[in-house]
């Protein structure tokens, strides 16, 4: 059953027929509620597509399971009204394109959803990753100790919501001051204990 209410953020996450970004066939979403709980929700998808070998054997989804399994459009409609009210993560661009790509195929204009990526807030909470495994959900698994089945729709958004929510632990900040785009200094400017910046003199 699809989580009914308000909270914090929603984790979206999706596995595709092919390679065509547009083959959605599993639409998965994790919702954390004000006490941190996280209520999950999945579906399998009928792409109405190709499914590649490759595809398969990584998320066990074939052809077979999406038989009964409802079209994006529907799929999409169900979840519209709880996706629309919520901040959304996913870890990397991918799910966003996807879905755009989803309702391309599907003649629909592509909902402009609030997207968010936990890779970029895995990156700030764990910058030592970089060039050491990387901030993939993978390295993320064994670094973080996290349980979950991987290319599993479903798994993969709680996952991409425990990253969050761990990263919000270790780095003693919100969710909204992790979304928050970096502060810039301004060029040409130093930077005061008053908070306002003295400009130096041109020439």
């Amino acid at each position: 059953m699809i989580p009914n209410g308000d909270f914090r953020f929603i984790a979206l996450d999706v596995e595709t027929a092919c390679s065509d970004a547009g083959s959605i066939c599993q639409i998965g979403v994790a919702c954390v509620a004000s006490d941190n709980s996280i209520h999950s929700f999945s579906t399998l998808v009928n792409p109405g597509t190709r499914f590649d070998a490759f595809n398969t054997q990584l998320h066990g989804i074939g052809p077979e399971h999406v038989a009964g399994a409802p079209r994006f459009g529907e799929a999409l409609g169900d979840l519209f009204p709880l996706l629309s009210r919520h901040h959304l993560v996913q870890h990397s661009s991918f799910d966003q394109r996807a879905v755009a790509a989803s309702c391309l195929s599907c003649g629909l204009e592509a909902p402009d959803f609030r997207w968010f990526d936990s890779v970029q807030i895995a990156r700030r909470a764990w910058p030592e990753l970089k060039g050491n495994g990387g901030h993939g959900l993978g390295n993320l698994k064994k670094v973080l100790r996290l349980d979950f089945h991987h290319h599993d729709a479903g798994e993969d958004a709680r996952a991409a919501a425990m990253v969050v929510l761990l990263a919000e632990a270790h780095l003693g900040q919100p969710f909204e001051a992790l979304i928050a785009p970096p502060r810039r200094k301004t060029s040409g400017s130093e930077p005061r204990k008053d908070g306002f910046s003295k400009y130096r003199p041109f020439g």
